[in-house]
C-alpha cells in the first residue's frame, strides 16, 4: 500500500514515517510540507493512503480533500481534537488521530485503512465479475427462461412489474427496475427515465428529449441526459 505524509512540521512527518517502518506492507511514496504540492504530486501518481495535518498555511486539510477528485483513504494526524465530527462527513477519511500519537492508537488506524482496502477491493472484483455476466433467468408462469443480456433493448417500469423488451421476444416480470438495473452492466445500459433503462448501443436516433430504439421512442429526463450524452461517440 503506497501512502503519503502530508504535514508542515518536519518533525510531525518524521514520527509518523517512524510508526510506518513497522509495517512491511506500507511504503512511503513522498512526504510533503505544502498540501499544493502534494496535489501536484497525486495527478502524475498512484497513491492508497494519506496521511494528513488539518492545519497547513494558506491550505488546509480539509480544502485538500475538496480538491482532490477521488481522494484517497485518508487518516487525519492533527493536533486539534475539534474537527472529529466534521472529518466523518467525507468518505475518504478513515480515522482521527489526535498528537501525540501512541503505537497502540496508529496501530488502530492502520488496521482500518486495510479493512476499507480490502472491502474496495471485494467491490471492485464484484464489479468485473457483473460487467462479464452475458445472461440472466427470468420466472415467468413457473418457467426459467434465459435471456441473453446483449439482445435486451428496453426496460420498462409498469407498476410492480417490468417489461423487458429483447430483439426477439416480449417479458412481463414481477420485478422493479432498480433490481433489474443491478444486474445489468454499466458500461452497456442506462437508466434514462425514472420508468425505462435502455441498452445504449440500440440507439437509432436522439432528438430533444427522447430516443429511438428499434421502433420504440424512449424519453430522456433532463436529469439523466448528460450521462447519456458522455456515452454517446460524438463526431
Amino acid at each position: 500500500m503506497n501512502c503519503i505524509i502530508i504535514d508542515d512540521e518536519e518533525m510531525a512527518r518524521a514520527i509518523i514515517a517512524q510508526f510506518i517502518t513497522n509495517y512491511s506492507d506500507i511504503n512511503i511514496a513522498s512526504q510533503f510540507s505544502n498540501a499544493l504540492q502534494a496535489i501536484k504530486y497525486l495527478n502524475q501518481n498512484d497513491v492508497d493512503l494519506i496521511f494528513l495535518d488539518i492545519h497547513m498555511p494558506d491550505f488546509t486539510g480539509f480544502d485538500f480533500i475538496q480538491t482532490i477528485k477521488n481522494p484517497p483513504k485518508t487518516i487525519l494526524v492533527t493536533s486539534d481534537r475539534n474537527f472529529a465530527i466534521e472529518a466523518f462527513e467525507y468518505e475518504c477519511i478513515v480515522d482521527y488521530l489526535v498528537k501525540p500519537i501512541t503505537a497502540d492508537r496508529f496501530q488502530k488506524a492502520v488496521q482500518k485503512a486495510n479493512a476499507y482496502q480490502r472491502t474496495d477491493s471485494l467491490k471492485e472484483n464484484a464489479a468485473v465479475a457483473e460487467d462479464n455476466v452475458k445472461e440472466f433467468y427470468v420466472n415467468i408462469d413457473r418457467r426459467l427462461i434465459k435471456i441473453d443480456i446483449a439482445s435486451v433493448n428496453i426496460v420498462e417500469a409498469k407498476g410492480d412489474y417490468i417489461h423487458i423488451k429483447t430483439e426477439g421476444n416480449n417479458y412481463i416480470v414481477h420485478s422493479t427496475l432498480k433490481k433489474i438495473e443491478d444486474k445489468l452492466p454499466k458500461d452497456l445500459f442506462l437508466r434514462v427515465h425514472r420508468s425505462f433503462i435502455i441498452n445504449t448501443k440500440k440507439i437509432i436516433d436522439i432528438e430533444d428529449n427522447s430516443v429511438l430504439i428499434g421502433k420504440d421512442v424512449i424519453p430522456v429526463s433532463r436529469a439523466n441526459r448528460p450521462e447519456l450524452m458522455k456515452r454517446l461517440n460524438l463526431l
